[in-house]
């Protein structure tokens, strides 16, 4: 029985048919009705799909199957053409979102390429980000509310003597209420920005004066205890460290094209 291989289309390569290529000098591998699949075109796909060219040593059985499936593709394409589906409006945003996504990678690909992070870069965020961060451990408990009216009230009966854990277990809408709104040990890192920064202004044995915002609710926060922990080594977490480094590039990168250009919002 002569089963069909399966026709593979890479989705972020369909974009590539509108684009112009500079395939000069690029050995033709396959004509489509007069449209040239060229070695170009070839590697691109073979690297999207198999992570590596077409190259001296590639298998030609495994380079035939995917020079089939580019004519399959370029048949479909140009069918879809007939149809002037790539005249229909919302097919060509759609199209154009595709080319612009494509682009956007590109560009933040080459723009990582050219900026390396220095080491003094790389050691400076790992300090600020993960031993500063990393130094010190808190025991805390907390009381989630829904209104900040709600957690001022609560704060009102702490300020008159009441007891945290039973104020917890009594008002609080969080999943810890049942154990008195204990949270156990943790990391700064390990809670959202507002709450962590909270427990780290308090003083052991104390409890926030003022309602805590965060996206779950209204917070009211007692700090326990601390204790100080050894920071993961660099090697350790030098991917996280990397990946910090290359969003503060992108960050700044996407500023400077903002100082340059005129936005207005409608």
């Amino acid at each position: 029985m002569n089963i069909q291989k399966p026709i593979f289309i890479a989705a972020g390569l369909f974009a590539a048919q509108f684009f112009i290529l500079n395939t000069a000098n690029s050995a033709s591998v396959a004509d489509v009705n007069g449209q040239i699949i060229d070695q170009k075109v070839l590697d691109l796909y073979a690297i999207k799909r198999l992570g590596v060219a077409t190259s001296t040593g590639f298998p030609e059985e495994k380079r035939l199957e995917l020079v089939e499936e580019l004519i399959h593709r370029e048949l479909i394409v140009q069918d879809a053409k007939k149809l002037e589906m790539d005249k229909d409006e919302e097919i060509a945003l759609k199209i154009e979102e595709v080319v612009k996504n494509t682009l956007l990678q590109l560009r933040i690909e080459q723009l990582l390429k050219d900026n390396d992070p220095s080491e003094e870069m790389l050691l400076s965020i790992y300090k600020e980000h993960i031993v500063d961060k990393s130094s010190e451990e808190y025991k805390a408990r907390h009381i989630l509310l829904k209104t900040q009216d709600d957690a001022k009230a609560i704060i009102e009966q702490l300020n008159k003597g009441a007891i945290f854990a039973d104020l917890a277990k009594s008002h609080s809408i969080g999943p810890s209420k049942n154990q008195g709104g204990d949270l156990g040990w943790f990391g700064s890192t390990q809670m959202v920005k507002p709450f962590a920064d909270a427990v780290e202004k308090l003083k052991n044995g104390a409890y926030t004066k003022r309602p805590v915002q965060t996206r779950f609710g209204w917070h009211v926060i007692y700090r326990e205890e601390s204790r100080k922990v050894e920071p993961p080594s660099f090697d350790s977490v030098q991917k996280q460290v990397l990946e910090i480094a290359q969003n503060q590039i992108i960050s700044e990168y996407i500023e400077k094209l903002k100082d340059g250009a005129e936005v207005k919002l409608h």
